[in-house]
């Protein structure tokens, strides 16, 4: 049966630096410099930043929702104050706190480049 685990999420941005900043400031992802690029681990995950630059044929953001990938989830614990620190910080939400069904607790916020990323908690019984 195949097994597959994540390895990576792949982003492009005319400004990587500030995108790693705004992961790293915002969602306490740790910056990785190596010759040539930047990344950020977050979560667990590895997150490649690659620069876009006029005329490399890269497409504008979409506008959400949209076909495709739509956006990631973090998974938070007590999400309510997580988003308390974030407005603080001025973070933009595009979607307050609710609850989607008993035990889960998810929000939207605008990430740099106008990416959707998802906060969510869920409670032990749901996991």
């Amino acid at each position: 049966m195949l097994t597959v685990t994540w390895d990576h999420i792949h982003l492009r941005s005319p400004d990587p630096e500030a995108t790693a900043r705004w992961l790293q400031d915002f969602l306490g992802g740790e910056i990785v410099r190596t010759p040539g690029r930047i990344d950020v681990k977050l979560g667990g995950a590895d997150i490649f930043i690659a620069p876009v630059t006029a005329g490399d044929g890269v497409g504008a953001p979409p506008v959400t929702p949209h076909q495709g990938l739509d956006h990631f989830g973090l998974s938070v614990k007590d999400i309510d104050a997580v988003v308390a620190e974030l407005k603080g910080k001025g973070v933009e939400f595009t979607t307050e706190p609710h609850n989607i069904r008993p035990g889960i607790r998810i929000c939207f916020i605008r990430g740099p480049e106008g990416i959707s990323i998802e906060l969510l908690e869920r409670d032990a019984k749901y996991k």
